[in-house]
């Protein structure tokens, strides 16, 4: 089994910062690439960032570019989110993500593509 363990998020108000962390724990693996997702209520499953171990090469949705750096160690299946600059809309459950196989930069977007998930982290931006 392999399970993705996101702590970090909280209560932060507008224009503040949080930073979240992803580790796997269980059986040991090779992931090719992490990222994470936010989900709001009511609303689907968004991508916000991934990073592709090959290269170190990272991602960004456009509504966080600038404001949300991830990071991570490959060797130890651990990712982060650094948050900063937060607005009332990125209000949501965070998702840590990890996939086993080699993903094509144009699905990295997608939740279908990626393997295992954490059990997710709230994180509230009051305005």
């Amino acid at each position: 089994q392999v399970q993705l363990v996101e702590s970090g998020g909280g209560l932060v108000q507008a224009g503040g910062s949080l930073r979240l962390s992803c580790a796997a724990s269980g059986r040991s693996f090779s992931s090719y690439a992490m990222g994470w997702f936010r989900q709001a209520p009511g609303k689907e499953r968004e991508f916000v960032a991934a990073i592709r171990w090959s290269g170190g090469r990272t991602y960004y949705a456009d509504s966080v570019k600038g404001r949300f750096t991830i990071s991570g160690d490959n060797a130890k299946n651990t990712i982060y989110l650094q948050m900063n600059s937060l607005k009332p809309e990125d209000t949501a459950v965070y998702y840590c993500t990890a996939s086993e196989t080699l993903l094509r930069i144009n699905v990295l977007t997608i939740p279908a593509a990626y393997d295992y998930w954490g059990q997710g982290t709230q994180v509230t931006v009051s305005s």
